[in-house]
């Protein structure tokens, strides 16, 4: 049942992937979109994370709606505890706490503790998840459009090169 459930939301995060490559949004378009959901999939927003992309796909239109929405298939209900494991002992580590169940404190300033680990290491792990969502949909983004044919966007330097080709 779990190999089924895990199954469908990687068939999901692909499909909507596929989709993303296939619009006219450029590379660095679909990546930001990605990464962006990725960022706040990642944070503890308890289900505002999806209120927040409706918002900002009405405000931004380069935003790609399959490439921010296919982050929640990647970071799906059987990931999202490990990413929450990973960033309190990150932020444990980075905060130099000891561990929450001392008995020295009292629950409430274990409780803000045990936050303040939560808060930061989640922070550091959005960050770094970000960056590698980015660049990974940015290579495959590129890698699809040259194997079907379609033309990506040229790059600045490509642009300003060509002016010096012959004609």
């Amino acid at each position: 049942m779990v190999r089924e459930r895990l199954a469908r939301y990687r068939d999901r995060a692909r499909r909507k992937l596929l989709e993303a490559f296939r619009e006219k949004h450029t590379p660095h378009q679909v990546a930001a979109s990605f990464a962006i959901g990725i960022f706040i999939t990642s944070l503890p927003t308890g289900g505002l994370g999806i209120g927040l992309f409706f918002v900002l796909i009405s405000l931004q239109s380069w935003i790609s709606k399959p490439a921010i929405f296919a982050s929640v298939a990647v970071l799906n209900p059987f990931v999202k505890p490990a990413v929450y494991v990973a960033s309190f002992q990150l932020g444990g580590t980075l905060l130099g706490s000891s561990a929450v169940d001392s008995w020295d404190e009292s629950a409430g300033e274990a409780a803000a503790i045990a936050v303040q680990q939560l808060l930061l290491g989640n922070l550091v792990i959005a960050v770094l998840l970000t960056g590698v969502a980015y660049a990974t949909v940015f290579h495959l983004t590129r890698a699809h459009r040259r194997r079907s044919g379609q033309q990506s966007e040229t790059s600045f330097a490509s642009l300003i090169l060509g002016l010096f080709r012959r004609p």
